[in-house]
């Protein structure tokens, strides 16, 4: 079975994540040796990260990152949609979602290819969004995992609010979304089992 990387790599949107490497050395009796440890300090939006329904305030359901059902993450099946959006294309409508997902609706996770080979950071920001329209086609499909490469506008109309207010988590700054050829996937998505964690980083792997 095929495995694609979704992960983006490891940086932060708005700080780099600060990362000291200490060696502490060990030494008894019977050996002696140099162990590697971390500090490290990031911002939630590092690299790949996941975006539970609390990211924003009145809309936490009480789903964290420790506490997430496994069906959420693990193998999740996936509708995937492909489009080739460039850089300044504005608004993706429901239409163009509706014409371009070809299997059954109803899947709990829905993947969004809007930017074809570019990666999210390779347009001018917020330049490809979701609209109105696409929002309420995405809640109407039934899934509760979405993982795209465009959501909110300049202008903030909303999209994570809408999402978040029907119950769906969110992934964003993904990676190689280009490269699922299937129309449907499987997506597990990794990170930390903390407690009360809304928004953190995370790896995250289709298989088709």
């Amino acid at each position: 079975m095929p495995t694609v990387d979704l992960t983006s790599d490891f940086k932060g949107e708005r700080y780099a994540p600060e990362i000291i490497k200490k060696e502490v050395h060990l030494k008894s009796g019977l050996t002696e040796y140099t162990g590697i440890v971390y500090d490290m300090k990031m911002d939630g939006m590092t690299g790949t990260y996941i975006d539970f329904p609390g990211h924003i305030a009145e809309t936490d359901n009480g789903l964290y990152a420790d506490n997430c059902p496994l069906e959420l993450i693990y193998r999740c099946p996936a509708g995937v949609i492909h489009l080739n959006c460039k850089s300044g294309d504005g608004a993706v409508g429901a239409d163009v979602l509706e014409k371009t997902y070809c299997i059954e609706k109803g899947k709990p996770a829905l993947i969004i290819n809007a930017l074809g080979e570019l990666p999210p950071c390779g347009i001018d920001n917020r330049s490809v969004y979701l609209d109105e329209s696409a929002v309420q086609w995405i809640i109407d499909s039934g899934c509760k995992l979405l993982v795209s490469d465009i959501y909110e506008s300049k202008a903030l109309h909303g999209v994570f609010l809408k999402l978040f207010q029907a119950g769906i988590t969110t992934v964003c700054i993904p990676a190689n979304l280009h490269k699922l050829t299937a129309p449907e996937v499987e997506l597990t998505v990794l990170f930390p089992k903390m407690p009360g964690i809304t928004q953190l980083p995370c790896r995250i792997i289709a298989e088709f």
